[in-house]
C-alpha cells in the first residue's frame, strides 16, 4: 500500500514500541493530525475477552463528557403522537411504518443511529435483514430500544455513541476532534475507559481486562497510551 509523505513524516514522530503517558499521547496525536480538515481522534481499546463467548460480549452506548465534535444523524421509530417531539429532540426522520417503508423500498440509509420505542419493534423487525448487516438495528443492549425515545434521541444527536467489540475483542470509538484541547481529549478517553472497566463481563476471569489502548487521528499513526 502506498503511504503518503505526510503520513511517513507523522509516523516518524511516534515510537511504535513506546507506551506514552496519557498527556504525552494526546499531545502527540494532535501534533500528527496534519490533514487539511479537522480530523477525528479515534480510540481503540484491546480487551482480554473471548469474543466467541456470548457472556463476554461488551456492548452499549456512552456519552463523552465533552462531546465528540460531530453531528450524529438519528432516526426514530415512534408512534404518531411522538413524531414531532422526536424531530424537535434532534431526529432527522421519525415515524412508524412509513419510515420502515422508506428504508426498505428506497434503500435509504442516510443516518448513523436508529432509535425505537419497544412497541415499534413489530415494525422495526421487518428491517432486520437490511439494518442488521449495517450495524443500524435498534437494540436494548445498545440503548437504542428505550421506553423514553425522546430522551435517547437528544443524547445520541448530541454525540452519544454505540460501541460493540469486534471479533478480535477490540472496541473503537471517537473521543473528539483534533481541534479539541488536550485536556478535553484526555478527559473523554479516561471517562470511556472507566466506563468499560465498570461493565466488565462476569465471564471474564482474572488477568488484565483492558490489555491496551491506542489513539490516532483519522489520517495519522496510532499512539499507544497508558490509562
Amino acid at each position: 500500500m502506498k503511504v503518503s509523505k505526510r503520513f511517513v513524516e507523522a509516523q516518524s514522530k511516534v515510537d511504535l514500541q513506546k507506551v506514552y503517558s496519557l498527556e504525552e499521547g494526546v499531545k502527540l496525536v494532535k501534533e500528527t493530525a496534519t490533514a487539511k480538515f479537522d480530523e477525528s481522534i479515534e480510540l481503540a481499546v484491546k480487551l482480554s475477552i473471548d469474543a466467541k463467548q456470548a457472556d463476554q460480549a461488551v456492548r452499549g452506548a456512552f456519552s463523552m463528557p465533552n462531546g465528540i465534535g460531530k453531528a450524529v444523524r438519528v432516526v426514530a421509530f415512534v408512534d404518531d403522537a411522538n413524531v414531532e417531539k422526536a424531530k424537535e429532540a434532534g431526529a432527522t426522520e421519525a415515524g412508524g411504518q412509513s419510515l420502515a417503508d422508506k428504508i426498505k423500498k428506497e434503500q435509504w440509509f442516510d443516518f448513523d443511529v436508529a432509535i425505537a420505542e419497544p412497541k415499534m419493534m413489530r415494525v422495526v423487525g421487518q428491517l432486520g435483514r437490511v439494518l442488521g448487516p449495517k450495524g443500524l438495528m435498534p437494540s436494548p443492549k445498545a440503548g437504542t430500544v428505550v421506553p423514553d425515545p425522546i430522551k435517547a434521541i437528544a443524547e445520541f444527536a448530541s454525540g452519544k455513541q454505540e460501541y460493540k467489540n469486534d471479533a478480535a475483542g477490540n472496541l473503537h470509538v471517537i473521543i473528539g476532534k483534533a481541534s479539541f484541547d488536550e485536556a478535553k481529549l484526555a478527559e473523554n478517553l479516561s471517562a470511556f475507559c472507566r466506563h468499560i472497566q465498570s461493565v466488565k463481563p462476569s465471564g471474564v476471569k482474572g488477568g488484565q481486562y483492558i490489555e491496551g489502548v491506542s489513539i490516532a487521528s483519522t489520517m495519522g499513526p496510532g499512539v499507544k497510551v497508558e490509562v
